[in-house]
């Protein structure tokens, strides 16, 4: 918790600003103003707007309080004669706000000294333009469709090029949130990945984009990283897996993953003593790929007995009684649960708050949604980059959820997400792992 200190220190000076603007704009300087607009034909927002107009006054006085700043006296202050130095009029400058274009009168010195803080030279927007692109951007839109948001309902004149450009500012971020220390121990890793559309070559493959979730010992989940991919094999695990331990990651109880190639091998090799457990929802959703629409309900209902055992043995009579009612007719269901039968039997060893945990805290499906839904958008990537700059700023986007940084949090939040009946599970996890967790 600790994490959110600074944050709710930044959130009272700002509440406090606010209070005091309201105070300043009181309800009769407000319909005066309104009045005004109205009587001179000008609407509240758009081109030529009230709030334009507000936004061009507050960004000239400001300027000016800079310039007197810089100088060291106010306009027309005799203080100023023989400093060497004095105002030299203005020129006009104008830039994207969240208001539209607003053009601006940006004072100038004789020495040609004088450096803007609120609208920097070479500037053309303001901070708060950058991160609604980004925003936006992260919520699937592409690069021309920001250009015709902004023109539709800001009238403000952005290239798709200089759209990339700024979200490519991220690039540094990326690299240090890839490269961040970890934590040594994680009860619970979850391992998967989703198909994104990269251009390569010039020509357009398939590639995986792997995402490893970690479940902290508070039960907190965190994105450790994302990994890009067009084969998967021991030795790309491994060279993950090892990044991960480089990072802090010195083992893991449980590893949760489904069909991805040469994992349990690379798994074994840099934490010997983790278990690998197939991902149960994963399996249950692979294996109803086979059965028709007709007998799903059923078939899934004959499921349960199987992931519900007490005992492997158990488990195997649930098995055998599903092979004897739908095996003739759904092989493919039969053969996925023999195929993942040894990566599933250590879930049957669990205590059922355990088990509980691993089955419903389906974290990567839940986050792979929400990815999908952004990347559908594009019918490719034009690089590897391209593509995990738009998944990490959607992992970004999900409300501090599943990621860690040092972004704002959302007020009442944590970074991460917590896991239902994570006590009960940490207390068993002490028993079945002594010696492994941090006191």
């Amino acid at each position: 918790m600790n994490e959110n200190a600074p944050y709710a220190e930044s959130v009272e000076p700002r509440e406090e600003a606010s209070r005091r603007l309201a105070g300043a704009l009181s309800p009769a300087v407000i319909d005066r103003l309104l009045a005004d607009a109205e009587a001179a034909g000008v609407g509240i927002d758009g081109q030529g707007g009230l709030l334009q107009q507000m936004m061009k006054a507050v960004l000239e006085r400001a300027l000016q309080v800079e310039m007197a700043d810089h100088l060291g006296y106010e306009a027309g202050d005799p203080a100023g004669r023989g400093s060497g130095n004095s105002r030299n009029g203005s020129y006009p400058k104008t830039v994207t706000t969240v208001a539209g274009p607003v053009t601006m009168d940006v004072p100038r010195d004789r020495r040609s000294e004088f450096e803007p803080v609120i609208v920097p030279k070479g500037r053309r927007r303001l901070a708060q333009v950058d991160d609604m692109i980004l925003s936006l951007y992260a919520r699937g839109m592409t690069t021309r469709d920001i250009t015709a948001h902004l023109k539709e309902v800001y009238g403000s004149e952005v290239s798709p090029a200089l759209v990339s450009k700024i979200t490519d500012v991220v690039a540094d971020e990326i690299t240090t949130w890839q490269n961040r220390p970890v934590d040594d121990v994680y009860p619970i890793l979850y391992i998967d990945a989703l198909t994104v559309k990269v251009r390569d070559g010039g020509m357009v493959t398939n590639k995986s984009a792997h995402l490893v979730i970690g479940v902290d010992v508070d039960g907190i989940k965190n994105v450790l990283g994302i990994w890009l991919q067009d084969t998967e094999g021991s030795k790309f695990w491994l060279n993950v897996l090892t990044q991960l331990k480089n990072r802090g990651l010195r083992d893991a109880l449980i590893v949760c993953c489904d069909g991805l190639n040469g994992l349990p091998e690379a798994i074994s090799t840099v934490w010997e003593k983790a278990l690998v457990q197939t991902c149960v929802t994963h399996l249950i959703r692979s294996s109803m790929k086979y059965v028709s629409h007709t007998d799903r309900k059923k078939v899934a209902a004959a499921l349960k007995p199987i992931y519900t055992a007490a005992t492997e043995s158990e488990a195997l009579s649930a098995l055998d009684e599903l092979r004897a009612d739908y095996g003739k007719n759904y092989p493919g269901l039969i053969a996925s649960w023999e195929r993942a039968w040894e990566e599933f039997i250590p879930f049957l060893t669990f205590d059922r708050d355990i088990r509980r945990v691993i089955y419903t805290t389906n974290a990567i499906e839940s986050l792979n949604y929400q990815l999908r839904k952004i990347t559908k958008t594009r019918g490719h990537f034009p690089s590897d980059d391209a593509a995990i700059k738009l998944l990490y700023l959607g992992i970004r986007r999900i409300e501090g959820r599943h990621i860690d940084g040092d972004g704002p949090i959302p007020t009442g939040r944590v970074r991460g997400t917590g896991t239902l009946g994570w006590k009960r599970a940490m207390n068993h996890f002490m028993l079945a792992f002594p010696d492994r967790l941090p006191l």
